[in-house]
């Protein structure tokens, strides 16, 4: 059976639209850092280059490559993991060219090194582009977290975004860093602004 993580991982990409506490555990992710306006050219290039690798890691038994055990799937939906630099966190209001983000696609679990590097070969051959030098594999875990799912424009997170601290606060919690990860649900380019679905989170512990 095909694994959809829609029907299969709802938890974690489908969580209600009010603040929930979770731990997410540790994950396999293709992954590329930059700086700057998400809505410029350079940012859907890095994202195109990680769908090139993920989908080279999909399309492996086609190229007869059949990882230990590999099973069918879909793949996973973009994220990001979001940040300013020094000069973006003392400003008022948000400036876009101040951001840092990390964005990235999750790999099922039989995603090896070996396979990953064969993953950037693939891709290399096949959609050869300058920021693949770029993009990594690696693990993450990000272990206790509140999240919730954010339905509407991505310019109103904010409002998502205070409920969720304020849910944090008064559950004797606290945000361990300013990054705040989103798993972007919906296509942007083919939802309608406030349709959009974002599953927001934030890295929290118990007060101390």
């Amino acid at each position: 059976m095909k694994h959809e993580w829609k029907k299969h991982e709802k938890a974690l990409y489908l969580p209600k639209n009010e603040p929930t506490l979770m731990t997410v555990p540790e994950q396999k992710f293709f992954m590329i850092k930059g700086k700057g306006n998400p809505n410029h050219t350079e940012f859907a290039e890095r994202v195109g280059v990680l769908y090139s690798l993920a989908y080279a890691v999909r399309m492996m038994p086609k190229q007869g490559y059949i990882p230990d055990g590999y099973f069918e799937y879909t793949v996973y939906p973009l994220e990001g993991v979001w940040d300013l630099t020094e000069e973006g966190r003392q400003l008022d209001t948000l400036n876009k060219e101040e951001l840092l983000y990390t964005i990235m696609i999750r790999q099922p679990d039989f995603v090896t090194h070996e396979a990953a590097e064969l993953a950037f070969k693939q891709a290399e051959k096949k959609k050869p582009h300058p920021f693949l030098k770029e993009a990594t594999f690696a693990s993450i875990e990000d272990g206790l977290c509140v999240q919730m799912l954010h339905v509407g424009s991505y310019d109103d997170e904010p409002k998502s975004f205070d409920q969720m601290k304020n849910f944090i606060q008064s559950n004797g919690l606290e945000i361990t860093t300013l990054q705040h990860r989103e798993i972007y649900i919906s296509d942007a380019r083919k939802v309608e602004k406030d349709k959009l679905k974002t599953v927001l989170r934030y890295k929290v512990c118990p007060i101390k």
